[in-house]
This record gives C-alpha cells, structure tokens and sequence, in this order.
C-alpha cells in the first residue's frame, strides 16, 4: 500500500507539472523572441517543481520525472520495481495532463500557441536529432546532477532543497526553450507528443525519442559522476 502511495503522489505531481508547465507555454507561446511567454514558460516549470516538492516530496521523494529517478536509481537511492512503478506512473499522469489541456482547451475553444499541446520538437535546432540529443543530455545532466547533491544526506540544505531544485529547472528551461522546448523529462514530453499525434500533429511523436533517450542519458551520465565523486576514497 505505501508503495501505491508513492505511485499516486508521483502521477499526480507529473500531471501538474504538464497541466500548469505545458498549458502555460500553449497559453503565452515560449518562442525566444517573445521574452515574456519564454520566461513565464521557464518559471512555470521551476514553480511547478517548488510546489510538489513540498507537497508530495515527503510521500514519493517528488521525482515526476523518470530521469530523475534513473539517476537515483542508478546512485542506489530506489529498487528497479520502484523504478518502474514510478516511471509507469509519471507517464500515466502526463498523459492525464495533457488530456486535460486537450479537453480544457477545446472546449473553452482557447488558442494553443505551441501548436503542439507545449510538446517539444527540433525545429530550432535545424531539425538535427544530434543537436537536439546534445541539448537534452547537457540540461538533464545539470538537472539530475543538482538533485543528488541537493538530496544527498551530506548537504544539508533541509527544507530550501524544493526551491533550489525549482530555480535549477528555470534555469536550464531558460537556456533550452529556444533550442528544443527543454524536455530533461522523457514523461513530460511524451504525453503532450501522444495527445498532439491524436489531435492529428504527428510532428512532435515523430521526434519524442530524442526526449526519450536524450535525459536518459543525461540522467545516468550524472548519476554516475555524482556517485564516483561523492565515494570516499579508501586509504
């Protein structure tokens, strides 16, 4: 039952973060030469993640992102059945929040701006797979990285860690937004990706394996330098 717990609390915090990050972007557009959309685009993100943290975070540890719970699997902070249960999870609640938006916006007949349920995609990075893996790998593993050393036993920055968390999802939202829509969430991307293809935009589904394996990547990468530099040397 505690682990169910666990699984609820991380598709719920997942479905918030696509309700409130994705609409957020589908509401005031997150192209780089309108500053105002691409910063409230950045900070809903970081805001979202505040939030949860304090909410959900002492039920699931607050991942709501399956790179984030690669790399704490991998730094031996979760079992590989935990694993799995919260990426199914994460996955499940950003379908529900995309589907929400879906539903939200259709009815109230509301202008996407994103054209894509805030999906990510390649177009700012000339439609190049590799560019785009690079960025995903690069912000994840900055992302991934701060969690373990802000949630390691050592740190103590006790109830500050939700917000230092946050602001570091800003800031990589901040750098990645012009280039590929920042992902370094492989559940955030492939919700709105599912409801855009049923909506009849198969553009964002066709490169959602870029935010699939790009902060995977990234997340291990991190984990396995936070893990090597946080070992104690034996004499």
């Amino acid at each position: 039952m505690a682990n169910m717990k666990k699984y609820i609390a991380e598709c719920i915090g997942t479905c918030v973060l696509v309700l409130l990050g994705c609409g957020t972007a589908m509401l005031v557009g997150c192209d780089a030469k309108n500053g105002g959309g691409y910063i409230l685009t950045a900070l809903a993100f970081g805001l979202v993640i505040v939030g949860m943290a304090y909410s959900v975070g002492n039920i699931s540890g607050c991942h709501i992102n399956p790179a984030v719970s690669l790399g704490v699997l991998i730094n031996g902070g979760m079992t590989v059945n935990d694993f799995i249960g919260y990426v199914v999870a994460q996955c499940v609640g950003a379908l529900a929040g995309s589907g929400l938006l879906g539903l939200i916006f259709s009815l109230g007949n509301v202008k996407d701006q994103t054209g894509g349920f805030g999906s990510n995609g390649l177009a700012n990075v000339d439609n190049n797979p590799v560019a785009g893996l690079i960025v995903e790998i690069l912000l994840t593993f900055i992302f991934v990285f701060t969690i373990l050393g802000v949630t390691s036993k050592k740190a103590g920055h006790g109830s500050f860690g939700g917000l230092i968390i946050g602001l570091t999802l800003t800031l990589v939202h901040i750098f990645g937004i012009g280039l590929t829509g920042t992902s370094v969430n492989p559940a955030r991307s492939i919700g709105p990706a599912i409801i855009a293809a049923i909506d009849g935009n198969t553009d964002p589904i066709a490169c959602v394996w870029v935010f699939i394996v790009g902060p995977l990547l990234g997340a291990a990468a991190a984990a396995c330098a936070y893990k090597f530099l946080a070992s104690e040397d034996k004499e």
